[in-house]
């Protein structure tokens, strides 16, 4: 069994530790070469097994279903597109109760700075931010369906080329980095931000 879909199982399990994701919702995708590994739809993801993930193959558009009955997540053809157009390697979907009500909060873009932990965010120069720095996160709106979300997906990328996240409104959270550890220090650092914010408010700050 590959280390990458190892790698997507053991990081489904840390999310649903985490409670970003519950039930069967949210996913993973991992680019290696022309393959892409995508977590199945319908399966909870802390019960996931390596043997279950689904290959996807970007050169010739055909998929591997790691076993009978099994699909890719319905978050496919979002992972494509920002592996494809932002030369990400990992992209991480959840649904983070901080998440979600940042998105409810929030109009266009969830803002904050003067917090240490953005210094884990990238610039999109090759650099992270400072900690004065203005870590700025798009919103777009919900769409019934995954794949319903393209077109703002792709003007998102068009009005934010630089940004690593993206929130759905009252629905969850995009990461995408160029390595799973990488989008894993992303993720992990913007929902401990989320979560500051929403204190912050609490406290009238």
């Amino acid at each position: 069994m590959s280390d990458t879909s190892e790698t997507i199982c053991s990081m489904c399990q840390l999310f649903y530790v985490n409670k970003w994701v519950l039930g069967t919702g949210g996913g993973i995708g991992i680019k290696q070469d022309n393959i892409a590994y995508i977590s199945p739809s319908g399966i909870e993801k802390e019960l996931l097994e390596p043997e279950q993930i689904v290959k996807y193959n970007i050169q010739d558009d055909t998929y591997q279903c790691g076993a009978p009955g099994l699909k890719p997540s319905a978050c496919t053809p979002l992972f494509l597109e920002l592996f494809k157009t932002l030369g990400a390697s990992c992209v991480i979907h959840t649904h983070s109760i901080n998440a979600v009500l940042c998105s409810m909060i929030y109009e266009k873009e969830f803002t904050i700075k003067d917090i240490e932990q953005i210094k884990a965010i990238p610039k999109g120069d090759g650099t992270n931010l400072r900690n004065v720095d203005t870590l700025r996160i798009p919103i777009i709106d919900n769409a019934p369906e995954e794949q319903d979300l393209m077109p703002a997906l792709k003007q998102m990328i068009k009005d934010y080329p630089n940004a690593c996240a993206v929130l759905v409104k009252r629905h969850g959270l995009f990461v995408w980095g160029p390595t799973p550890k990488k989008a894993k220090i992303y993720i992990e650092s913007i929902d401990y931000l989320f979560e500051v914010a929403l204190k912050m408010k609490e406290l009238g700050q």
